[in-house]
Order: C-alpha cells, then structure tokens, then sequence
C-alpha cells in the first residue's frame, strides 16, 4: 500500500511509542478512533503493525513484510532513491547489486548506463538489465528463493568472494537508531556481507521507513557504509553518526 500523510503520522506514533492504544492516536492524530481502526486495519493487512492487548505496535521482527507487498510499498521513495544513485554511478564501472525491491528499482534507473558490469544474485535485477546490450550481468549461483527471485547460500558467498567490484549497492530491512543494519533471513544477510566485503565502496539505499523498524539479524553498522541514499533526513542521532563516521548522506530530491 502507499501511505497517506496521516498513516504515515500513524506509523511513526507507533515507531516512538512501540505500543499505543487506538485512543491515544487517535488524540495525537486529531480524528476519530473509527478513522484510527481503519487505518490499523488496511496497515495491519500489509504487515506494517500488529495488533497486541491494549493497542496497537510493530509487527513481529522475525518475519518481514511479504514482497508482493514490500514491491509497492513507498514506490515513490524507492524511485527517487533510485535515480539519485543513477546519476552517481559512473559509466565503465564495476557493481555488486543484493536482493530487495529498492535495488530492483536501482537497476531500472541504470539501463541506459554505458559498459556497466553487474554481478548480481537477484534474478530480478538480472532480468532488468540483461536486455540492454550496454551491460554485462554475471549472475550467482547458490538457492533460489521462490518468494522474491533472491539467490542465497554458501555457492552463493563463494561466487561473490571472486569478485572485487567498484561499487555494492545494498538494500536493508531495519536501521536502527545506534546504526545497526539488520534483515530478516540470515542467509541473506551473510551473502550482503560478502558483497560489503568484495566492494571499494558500499552504498546503503533505503528509504525512510526502514529508520527504527525492527529485524532480527545483523547485517553490519552504518560506518561500514560509504554513502547512504534515503528520501527523507534520518532522525538527528543518525545524521551525526553519519557525520562522525564520514559516511555521505544523500536525500533524493
């Protein structure tokens, strides 16, 4: 789904308070509880709250949001995120692209880049860009996962581990706010640490959604990053984490 200014209040009111009852926010929202359940109701189909006793809260941080969801969801942002990268990119270079729906979006603001070449274990990412005569895409081997095309496993770490690229361009589920990068699935996160490991630099895309949402696994730390593309100014601690650590921040327009 995509959320309307008031949802996005509502989520961010849950995100401070972890739980909160239908009649605090509908108070802090200035509209009625029926309008507050409502919303609850729409977010709570797309996984994006939880119903608990006595309110409303985050869902669980072992499961993520399914992908057919997580595709549309801030489409917008992830577009936008994705054409800042797009214009940062140079031609004639090397890239380690991971699994997730901002990379995928990442890949289509990249198709008309010159001599790019892609290494890649997102069979979406590859789709993309392997009809362009104007990039090379390697593709890894390892499991594939049937829920969002991703490319997981030990062959999966070990093809990586060939590669030194100029550039990884990873997605993430959760930031939290002492700076520490988690997912979901834990094979997921090892081969992310792999393309982090066998890259120059890393870029960090994550819209701002993903700033105190809960995840189980960590990834690695926000001074692991080189530059961090998100839509909208992190919270305050983060920006001067960023900051200390010489991480540059980038906000799409």
């Amino acid at each position: 789904m995509t959320l309307n200014p008031r949802q996005r209040r509502l989520l961010d009111a849950v995100r401070q308070h972890v739980t909160v009852s239908v009649e605090d926010l509908a108070q802090q929202l200035d509209v009625t509880p029926q309008t507050v359940r409502r919303d609850i109701k729409l977010m709570e189909e797309a996984k994006l709250l939880a119903r608990y006793h006595g309110g409303v809260g985050l869902p669980s941080s072992v499961q993520n949001i399914d992908y057919s969801q997580r595709k549309i969801l801030n489409i917008d942002a992830k577009r936008r995120i994705a054409a800042a990268v797009a214009k940062h990119v140079p031609p004639d270079c090397s890239l380690l692209i991971n699994i997730g729906t901002t990379t995928e979006e990442v890949a289509r603001a990249l198709v008309h880049h010159q001599n790019l070449h892609v290494v890649t274990n997102n069979l979406n990412v590859a789709a993309i860009l392997s009809e362009h005569s104007n990039c090379e895409v390697i593709l890894a081997g390892g499991i594939v996962r049937g829920r969002d095309r991703g490319i997981v496993g030990e062959a999966t770490i070990d093809f990586i581990r060939q590669f030194k690229v100029d550039i990884g361009i990873i997605g993430i589920s959760s930031i939290e706010p002492d700076g520490t990068l988690r997912d979901f699935d834990s094979r997921e996160v090892k081969v992310a640490q792999a393309i982090i490991e066998q890259s120059r630099e890393v870029w960090l895309v994550a819209d701002s959604d993903k700033f105190g949402r809960q995840a189980l696994v960590r990834m690695a730390h926000l001074s692991q990053v080189d530059m961090l593309f998100t839509d909208a100014k992190p919270p305050e601690p983060l920006v001067k984490m960023l900051k200390d650590a010489h991480v540059k921040l980038v906000i799409a327009p």
